[in-house]
């Protein structure tokens, strides 16, 4: 009897510990992905970027860090991790091909923010469209064209061709 009490005081002693290992490794990382994301945030807003592309980028920071203290946690408790890694690789995979234009299209859109080839109010000739850029969004950009029709242009195709921004 007292084998096997010794063995249970062992084996709770021992799994015990990585189970607290593993909160603690979890809650310690979910606190730094927030500050490092929210640090992010403030970096790329103080550099003038867009809002959006601040938020986004934040978001992104935070969820892959997040993933990753959850594989530290569960490889602590003794969890396999390879086949963890295995498919999240493999749906990023997946995703990407998935989602392939628009993800040249969010590309774009974050070159037109971060290098500003025009600006809103501009008159430009881009993707097919003439007008004054209205809005310029993550995966589109808003142009309202002389007669004020509003021409929608994806922002890969605005990227593939020649700019023309006309003088004001």
């Amino acid at each position: 009897m007292q084998e096997t009490l010794d063995k249970m005081y062992f084996y709770l002693v021992q799994y015990g510990l990585n189970f607290v290992a593993a909160i603690l490794i979890f809650v310690i990382g979910k606190w730094a992905a927030r500050i490092v994301s929210n640090l992010l945030e403030q970096i790329l807003l103080k550099a003038k970027a867009e809002k959006t592309l601040a938020s986004f980028g934040k978001h992104i920071a935070y969820g892959t860090m997040l993933t990753f203290v959850a594989i530290a946690a569960l490889n602590k408790m003794g969890v396999e991790t390879n086949s963890f890694l295995a498919i999240i690789g493999a749906a990023g995979l997946a995703v990407g091909l998935a989602l392939q234009g628009s993800l040249s299209n969010f590309a774009a859109g974050v070159m037109m923010i971060l290098f500003q080839p025009f600006r809103i109010g501009d008159y430009v000739e881009a993707g097919g469209a003439e007008g004054s850029v209205s809005e310029i969004q993550i995966f589109s950009t808003i142009i309202i064209t002389k007669d004020k029709k509003r021409v929608i242009v994806p922002n890969s195709k605005i990227t593939g061709d020649k700019i023309t921004v006309h003088p004001k």
